[in-house]
């Protein structure tokens, strides 16, 4: 809370102008929203005001009542009175360290509650996001809105707000003091102020280049690091890549980060040398100037070292206060941006009348189905992209038509060739995306209609990639029933033929997977996503190709967790197995979003169309 140093105050004018820049234009809407965020908290910012007031008007009177012990000194005064004004220094000391304290705590709780608002906002909204918004967007910028840009708000209300106010009152304090001392020498001060400023913009200027280019640097070599340090993608590199190569590429851009550093460093020093030399040369004026007047005996001795005292104190706010602008601006473009992602509006909501599942047994029904992917402007940002505009395509229809009805208790299958809408077919009915036209039914229940709550009970996917979190066996299991005992996680893995091996394990289920689940097989992880689905135990089960990656071995052992899965449920399996295949109560050919030919195995063999077709090409055995 007290004003901080000549050289501090130059330092911090420095790094200002080298991390801003020029700033940028906030809309007046954003201002009105960021006052309407402020409200919650009015009565914490009005306490945190006043203590900062308060703070302003102790850093005051402590010079002035050095100054009265110094013509008491001087000038033979009463020593009851000096000791009486060392008491009162003391007591101001005390108090404004408590108010410090005070302040810093209000701040804290201020700042860290408006991180906490809104990474909450954020994260909660970006939750509800469609699919497609995440295939889209970059996992780092997203990332970078729940970081950087919610701290670059949180200091609008932490330090922003109590340094205008703050340093503001300080300079208006202070130079009224020093003029009440000796208008010439508070004019003389401010003299020097220029040379103050201008140096640390135009150096603030160069380091702000370097800073970019290490920036740069740095985002590349994390993004090196990211991509080679995860599993596939050490394997990509033993695999094809040149570790020779990677380690060059690498050292080169962090050779011109160390560079980048010395330099800055070096930048800096030579910065506050010549603004500690600025500041030597103004108290020497106050002290050249205000000793010539003090032996005339136009000045006090006490008033030279009132306005020494305060010119340290003046020099430092005034600084801050040229980058007010730049500081409330820069905060206002974080909030601009985070209120940029709470503006995407998600195209998957729930109703405000949704529905809870209609009574068991469930059956699923695509009635007269039409779907076109949505376009990036509805679902995406080009700043989230780091492209520098969306891209246009988009709309057009890929699913046709399509109509038809799994009973319950029944399985039907979906095949095709690749790209024919399968996948986008299972997608539709668990409502990863919603439909152009038509209705997906679940239990004779359009899925619009249904909470999400239902929905997540009701069906059950199992899709090809197998994808856990690098947490434990039990949290990745439990992730579709986290209130589940111990008891029904085994059952669960005893269904997916995974009982044995998690047993074997040092940890059992507190085991962790690690990235990806790259810790087990693929057909290991393959059959924990199974496990998933057994334990939430839907009316409903999806497979989308989930034993497409797999070899013959762990096929037969995740067939087995599937049969499990499916036993006594409805199915809609999309399988390129004959095994799979021959299985289901109705088979659909897929081709170019409609389908082509319906019915069992033997009935679409005997027809001798597409399917047996497919049959000779990818399901034989």
């Amino acid at each position: 809370m007290v004003p901080v140093s000549m050289e501090r105050a130059a330092m911090h004018q420095m790094m200002r102008s080298s991390r801003d820049g020029e700033a940028r234009p906030v809309s007046r809407e954003t201002m009105r929203r960021i006052f309407a965020f402020a409200k919650p908290y009015r009565g914490r910012l009005a306490a945190f005001l006043a203590v900062s007031l308060l703070s302003a008007l102790l850093s005051v009177l402590t010079p002035v009542l050095a100054g009265r012990v110094v013509d008491q000194m001087v000038l033979g005064g009463d020593r009851g009175v000096i000791v009486l004004i060392a008491s009162v220094i003391a007591v101001v000391a005390l108090v404004d360290a408590g108010v410090g304290l005070l302040g810093r705590w209000l701040s804290a709780a201020i700042g860290e509650d408006v991180i906490l608002d809104l990474r909450t906002r954020v994260y909660d909204h970006v939750q509800r996001m469609p699919v497609a918004f995440f295939m889209r967007t970059r996992t780092g910028a997203l990332v970078s809105r729940l970081n950087a840009d919610v701290l670059g708000a949180q200091r609008a209300f932490a330090t922003t707000l109590s340094g205008v106010v703050t340093n503001a009152v300080t300079v208006l304090l202070t130079l009224g003091v020093m003029v009440s001392k000796s208008w010439l020498v508070a004019v003389l001060t401010l003299v020097l102020l220029p040379v103050f400023l201008l140096p640390s913009r135009r150096i603030g200027g160069r380091l702000a280049g370097l800073r970019r280019e290490a920036s740069d640097h740095n985002a590349a070599m994390t993004t090196q690091m990211t991509e080679r340090f995860s599993a596939p993608g050490a394997t990509l590199v033993k695999l094809f890549g040149s570790p020779r190569a990677e380690s060059r590429e690498f050292e080169a851009r962090a050779r011109r980060v160390r560079d980048i550093g010395v330099k800055s460093s070096l930048m800096q020093q030579v910065f506050l040398t010549l603004l500690t030399l600025v500041s030597a040369l103004a108290l020497a004026l106050v002290y050249g100037v205000g000793g010539w007047f003090a032996v005339d005996g136009t000045l006090n001795p006490g008033d030279v070292v009132v306005l020494a005292l305060l010119l340290t104190r003046l020099y430092g706010p005034l600084t801050q206060l040229s980058n007010a602008r730049a500081d409330l601006m820069g905060a206002a473009v974080s909030f601009e941006r985070v209120f940029e992602i709470l503006d995407l509006a998600p195209l998957i909501r729930e109703r405000d009348d949704a529905r809870p599942l209609p009574p068991a047994p469930l059956g699923l029904a695509f009635k007269d189905v039409r779907f076109a992917y949505p376009s990036a402007q509805d679902v995406s940002l080009a700043s989230l992209e780091s492209v520098a505009v969306l891209d246009t395509r988009g709309g057009e229809e890929v699913i046709h038509g399509v109509d038809f009805e799994v009973r319950p208790g029944q399985t039907v299958a979906l095949v095709g060739s690749s790209g024919a809408g399968k996948s986008t077919i299972a997608q539709l009915a668990a409502r990863l995306y919603d439909v152009t036209s038509g209705s997906v039914r679940l239990g004779g229940v359009d899925v619009r209609d249904l909470t999400f709550e239902a929905l997540r009970e009701g069906i059950g996917m199992v899709t090809q990639d197998g994808h856990l979190f690098h947490e434990s066996i039990r949290a990745n299991i439990a992730l579709s029933k986290p209130d589940a005992s111990d008891g029904e996680l085994w059952a669960a893995l005893r269904g997916a033929r995974l009982e044995d091996l998690v047993r074997s394990l040092p940890d059992g289920l507190d085991t962790i997977v690690g990235e990806r689940g790259y810790r087990l097989s693929g057909g290991e992880r393959q059959r924990m996503t199974i496990a998933r689905v057994l334990l939430s135990r839907p009316g409903v089960v999806i497979l989308d190709e989930a034993t497409a990656a797999l070899d013959s071995t762990n096929e037969a052992a995740v067939q087995a967790a599937l049969g499990e899965a499916l036993e006594g449920r409805t199915a809609l399996v999309i399988a390129h197995r004959l095994s799979t295949v021959r299985t289901a109560d109705e088979i659909l050919v897929i081709e170019g979003g409609r389908i082509a030919e319906r019915g069992t195995h033997a009935e679409l063999m005997a027809r001798g169309g597409r399917y047996e077709e497919l049959y000779r090409t990818q399901f034989a055995e």
